[in-house]
């Protein structure tokens, strides 16, 4: 590994730390995400909290920590599977923040925008099989799981060396979604603008 990889890597990680839900919603003056509804600093969250135009807000900031350092790495010359852990310390920074006691979000958004430097269609297809199974289930971790899921194979169609490092990606997006997984087959999942009992993470 060279010194510029390590250092972008480093670099994605201390950005990733920088928690886009939980200072939007102090400069808008609503509560610590972290402290509220899911307990989650992510989009999601903030919609329940703080409307959509929040939400919005947050989830492209949470995109940018992601894009940002790939697209510098990538026009660096760094190679395919060395982006690909750029991209996975961006996430563990959102994920496990160094600035906000390591309390982050799930990371969807950020790994989103980690992969659409891979190209505008394989973002496409992303977002709209988010969407798809989000209004068809309304739950907005099923349709996480379901996008990352695919997000490899829609990966090798569209630039296949880029599969193993989006594979890598998404395989830390569902471990980070281990405790919705057990509340999906349990059946104690809220829905997309349900409100979710302060007990649950």
């Amino acid at each position: 590994m060279t010194p510029l990889a390590l250092i972008m890597i480093i670099s994605a990680y201390l950005l990733g730390s920088i928690s886009s839900a939980v200072l939007i919603c102090r400069v808008m003056g609503l509560p610590d995400p972290r402290a509220v509804g899911s307990h989650n600093p992510g989009a999601t969250n903030v919609l329940r909290i703080g409307g959509k135009k929040t939400a919005i807000a947050v989830l492209l900031c949470d995109m940018l920590k992601g894009t940002i350092p790939v697209w510098s790495a990538y026009f660096l010359g760094i190679d395919s599977l060395l982006l690909g852990i750029i991209a996975i310390a961006a996430c563990l920074g959102h994920m496990y923040p160094l600035f906000f006691h390591f309390k982050g979000g799930k990371g969807v958004a950020t790994a989103l925008g980690a992969i659409a430097p891979i190209g505008l269609d394989l973002t496409l297809m992303i977002m709209l099989t988010w969407l798809v199974v989000a209004v068809i289930f309304r739950y907005s971790s099923l349709a996480a799981l379901v996008t990352v899921l695919l997000a490899p194979f829609y990966t090798w169609m569209v630039k296949p060396q880029y599969t193993l490092p989006v594979a890598m990606l998404c395989c830390l997006i569902v471990l980070r979604h281990h405790q919705n997984i057990k509340r999906l087959f349990a059946g104690t999942e809220p829905k997309v603008g349900e409100k979710k009992p302060s007990g649950l993470d």
